[in-house]
């Protein structure tokens, strides 16, 4: 019988060695990552604890996923990443649980990750905080059901919609004209929803923003709850704020019903890996349950699922200490770029403005707008120029994630970027300076007037039209520059032409749109 791979270490016996060798690895990084027991329990990690067992007793595989442990794994793929992850990647054999109905190891898991977050029950996902989105919401709305919902929201929110056939009330968020971002909503702007929509079901807020601004979390829900609604937090951008005395409050500190956040963009979980929680007793926990099952893959990857753990017994044992530095190397980037003729970078200042209670301070928003670059332009030339990577880019902003990853030396690296750019800005660099080319100066446009329902929209016949041509009709589509994932059309809304000129500026920015059939944007579908 021929071998997967021409690589001798890929035989029957060279791959027992490597596997050895792997699972070795494994166990010791285990051992050695453990803090002392002095946290409450929450050094506690039976998760990977499963895991590492599971590696000790080395049963033959029979099961998924098909590369058996990285033996079926292209020979360049295995010799860069290496064994020991693949031998981590099972699926839910015995001793391993089941995500779907845990009674073992995770089951554990999740309960010290309630305690960690102040949550009641928590619940870890492995399909991204969107799926949390669609979970929150699909358990608390059926068909029909009214919620509010900011109009800066993500679009898994949109999509969470056209699932549940609930109909949103969106509430604009504070839009700074100074920075061109989105805040979020105040306190007075939801207190109007919930007077004008006495049979709402719910209430969403987002907070943290991904800019970094918060909401009046305590506030917002004292108000929601005593409207006899039930409040929902996205907090994919907050998932370290229990964690530090210097970061505003979290969602569940202030008491909302169900919050998500996601582990993976901030802290130190895979890619996809997020959290939700369930707070208090106003929602059905069954129901949760069971729509957590429709939207989780049945193949969860056990490797995700065990750095969530490892994640959460890291931020509850040594967050603090972690999180000071990352505060400490953000405030250094952020004050060697407010220095440079012709940038900003906004900081604790901005708390206070309508729609921020609070503020992060890990995140650097930074702009060069009165150089007359686009944010788009600043990051194609710090990709290209500098080999640095931001997370966003929109048309005024960058964003640069300062996390508990980073050291002292990439936050230099990062600001000596910045002043590279800063002295090569009216030198060497070109660029269109689409800034100017606007009549009117360049913001967001109005949110546009909402139709008929996304469910009724997206499921409705539809035909296709030139962009100039949809002005006037509603969009059966979900049109959002990304990053950050904001809709600026969602089904069910009437295309204006300030919405048109808009996408039509952003396009010409280099945006990179997701959602509609045409990415171009040359046409639209538009309901028949």
């Amino acid at each position: 019988m021929s071998g997967t791979h021409d690589s001798p270490s890929c035989s029957p016996t060279g791959w027992g060695r490597e596997y050895k060798e792997a699972t070795n690895t494994v166990l010791e990084a285990r051992d050695s990552c453990r803090p002392p027991i002095n946290h409450g329990g929450q050094e506690r990690t039976p998760y990977w604890d499963a895991l590492m067992e599971h590696l000790k007793t080395s049963p033959t595989p029979f099961h998924c996923p098909g590369h058996k442990q990285g033996k079926g794994i292209p020979a360049a793929l295995l010799d860069f990443v290496g064994s020991s992850a693949f031998a981590l990647d099972l699926t839910q054999v015995i001793g391993l649980d089941d995500l779907h109905q845990p009674t073992g190891p995770l089951k554990e898991a999740h309960e010290l990750a309630s305690r960690a977050y102040g949550a009641d029950h928590s619940f870890f996902l492995v399909n991204g905080t969107s799926s949390g989105n669609q979970v929150m919401i699909m358990a608390v709305c059926d068909p029909g059901d009214t919620i509010i919902v900011p109009r800066n929201a993500h679009k898994s929110v949109t999509s969470a919609l056209i699932f549940s056939g609930a109909i949103p009330v969106y509430v604009a968020p504070e839009y700074d004209y100074e920075l061109g971002i989105d805040h979020t909503v105040t306190v007075e702007s939801i207190e109007k929803a919930l007077r004008d929509n006495p049979r709402a079901k719910a209430v969403l807020i987002v907070s943290p923003t991904y800019y970094g601004a918060t909401a009046d979390l305590r506030k917002l829900v004292s108000l929601i709850h005593d409207a006899g609604k039930i409040a929902l937090v996205d907090e994919a951008w907050g998932p370290h704020l229990r964690f530090h005395p210097d970061l505003p409050p979290c969602a569940t500190t202030a008491g909302a019903d169900l919050v998500v956040n996601s582990t993976h963009k901030l802290l130190s979980g895979l890619t996809q890996s997020s959290m939700l929680h369930v707070i208090g007793d106003r929602v059905d926990l069954g129901r949760v349950e069971s729509v957590f099952r429709l939207f989780m893959s049945t193949s969860p990857s056990c490797l995700l699922l065990a750095s969530l753990d490892m994640a959460r017994m890291q931020m509850a044992t040594q967050g603090k200490e972690l999180l000071s530095e990352t505060i400490r190397i953000s405030e250094e980037v952020r004050t060697r770029i407010n220095r440079l003729p012709g940038l900003a970078c906004f900081g604790k200042e901005i708390v206070g403005k309508p729609g921020v209670s609070g503020w992060d301070p890990t995140r650097i928003t930074a702009s060069a707008k009165k150089l007359g670059f686009t944010g788009y332009e600043v990051e194609k030339i710090f990709r290209d120029r500098y080999n640095v990577q931001f997370d966003l880019s929109d048309i005024f902003n960058v964003i640069a994630l300062i996390t508990i990853g980073d050291r002292a030396e990439d936050g230099e690296k990062l600001a000596a970027a910045f002043e590279q750019f800063a002295r090569e800005a009216n030198t060497v660099l070109h660029h269109k300076n689409i800034l100017e080319t606007k009549d009117r100066p360049l913001e967001l446009p109005d949110w546009p007037p909402q139709r008929l329902s996304p469910r009724e929209a997206f499921t409705s016949p539809y035909e296709t039209v030139s962009l100039k041509d949809s002005v006037g009709r509603v969009c059966t589509e979900v049109v959002t520059p990304y990053p950050p994932g904001i809709p600026i059309l969602c089904p069910g809304e009437e295309v204006t032409q300030w919405i048109v000129d808009y996408l039509l500026i952003e396009m010409n920015a280099g945006v990179h749109i997701q959602g509609p059939v045409d990415p171009q944007l040359g046409t639209l579908r538009v309901v028949r």
